[in-house]
């Protein structure tokens, strides 16, 4: 299998993984805070962690997947209110729209999946050990970090404390007059009127954002795990003050490896894709005119570490190549069925893709190396070399099964990439078959002209004709939208 090395953003190098219990595998990803649609950075994010955790699994690794839902915070206050609903009713709307999203994706459930709401007495118990330690203080039924107390606090942002406070101008927010240092964090909240809020020993209030995750991995996965993953952007404040806080609670380092996914980009300027910005597109948009795959092929195919300028145009190459893939997939498995398969083959693909996942999750190589197959594969159907097409097929859906790809029935996937096309072309399917149907009479009697001039007023449609032995089969070709 060869040896996984990963790119620890604490010490900054590849290191060799080797977990903390043998064969078991503690991960814990940042979930979504839910008062709003997912965009393309949510997709980037676990998109990259559910290919991480397949590889893990696919490498025998018992793992443990914890990824939570933030259903109570300042934003889905806001949210609700706007709305005239409850808290919970926004939380679950957005919760099911996640669902739908990241089904749609291929992005498996994760193991645990905790919700704020339903740990507040764990919280607490957090909130309170912290206080009894020395690294926290109450100031009028608000509780606070004290991150003076905490000498290695910046250590993974590699911020430094002293550019910082001048920045700040050694300022506390006025919203929180009650702090006595500008990098103070809330671990309880007073409650505010209207307000969520729950019983505590320094009165009614609710968990600060960051006091939820330190929580909730060390109750799931124990106060050590290995890996710990999210977007570059919650590095600074979200991990590290998950840090500060689980150093309170257990007196040591709590991740071993910290994984973090880079940003999305749009536009030529690359900026980075952001709700604040007002520049994203939700996954839903995207869904809507392209076949979902696509958005995961798409994001998969640069380094997960690595910014991705997202474009429509990207999006469209990349269902190109889904399409391909499974027509290639479709294909294979109506091959004649073969005596055997070429195991070293085998092997020695399966390694080069195994080199490039061992090599911090390489799927830009990891893709390249699947498509080469799947060439390979149609190369073998094309001379009914029967025995290597299935082997190239074993390997496809090997490679396919880690990056969560090809993974559909083919016909049923191909038909939605045609629904998809069709409605970008706004092509009137009515008109096609009964231009397709009269191109086949015309080729039964023989009137080869007509039949060549109707193929070509189908083309000029964007419509390809393919003449098969069970008869003409015709699909539209990959299109951009129609504006």
């Amino acid at each position: 299998m060869g040896m996984l090395r990963l790119f620890n953003t604490m010490s900054q190098t590849k290191e060799e993984f080797v977990p903390l219990n043998h064969s078991k595998v503690g991960l814990y990803v940042c979930g979504i805070t839910t008062y709003d649609s997912c965009h393309i950075g949510h997709a980037r994010a676990y998109v990259a962690f559910d290919v991480v955790q397949r590889y893990l699994r696919y490498c025998n690794y018992d793992v443990t997947y914890v990824r939570n839902f933030t259903d109570i915070d300042d934003k889905i206050i806001k949210r609700a209110h706007e709305l005239g609903l409850d808290p919970r009713e926004v939380s679950n709307r957005y919760i099911q729209e996640f669902y739908d999203d990241m089904d749609a994706l291929g992005v498996q459930r994760a193991d645990i999946e905790p919700k704020v709401t339903e740990h507040i007495p764990q919280i607490i118990e957090s909130v309170k050990k912290i206080l009894e330690r020395g690294f926290a203080y109450e100031a009028e039924g608000d509780v606070y970090y004290d991150t003076t107390k905490f000498a290695d606090y910046l250590r993974l942002s590699r911020r430094n404390r002293e550019e910082m406070l001048a920045g700040a101008s050694g300022r506390v927010d006025p919203t929180e007059p009650h702090k006595r240092h500008p990098f103070d964090f809330a671990l309880w909240k007073k409650a505010k009127e209207g307000e969520p809020s729950w019983e505590s020993p320094w009165g009614r209030g609710r968990p600060g954002w960051h006091i939820e995750c330190s929580t909730m991995s060390s109750y799931y996965l124990g106060e050590v795990f290995d890996i710990h993953g999210g977007g570059m952007d919650l590095i600074f404040p979200h991990h590290e003050n998950e840090r500060a806080q689980s150093f309170a609670l257990c007196g040591r380092e709590f991740v071993r490896y910290w994984l973090h996914n880079g940003f999305v980009t749009v536009g030529e300027d690359q900026q980075k894709m952001a709700k604040s910005l007002k520049n994203f597109f939700t996954i839903k948009d995207v869904r809507s005119i392209f076949y979902p795959e696509a958005l995961r092929y798409f994001l998969l195919t640069t380094h997960y570490r690595s910014p991705i300028n997202f474009s429509l145009e990207g999006v469209l190459a990349a269902e190109e190549n889904v399409d391909y893939l499974y027509e290639t997939i479709l294909a294979g498995m109506s091959a004649p069925e073969a005596t055997e398969i070429n195991r070293q083959v085998v092997e020695k693909e399966t390694q080069r893709f195994e080199e490039a996942m061992n090599d911090d999750f390489n799927t830009a190589v990891a893709l390249a190396v699947l498509l080469e197959n799947a060439r390979a594969l149609n190369e073998c159907l094309r001379r009914k070399n029967w025995s290597m097409a299935k082997t190239h097929l074993a390997i496809v859906m090997k490679i396919g099964g880690v990056l969560g790809l090809g993974e559909q029935p083919p016909k049923q996937a191909l038909s939605e990439i045609q629904e998809k096309r069709i409605d970008r072309a706004k092509i009137d399917k009515e008109l096609v078959e009964r231009l397709v149907a009269e191109r086949s009479e015309a080729r039964k009697n023989k009137d080869y002209g007509k039949a060549d001039a109707l193929r070509d007023d189908l083309a000029k449609m964007g419509v390809l004709v393919m003449d098969q032995k069970d008869g003409t089969r015709w699909k539209v070709t990959n299109v951009k939208p129609k504006e």
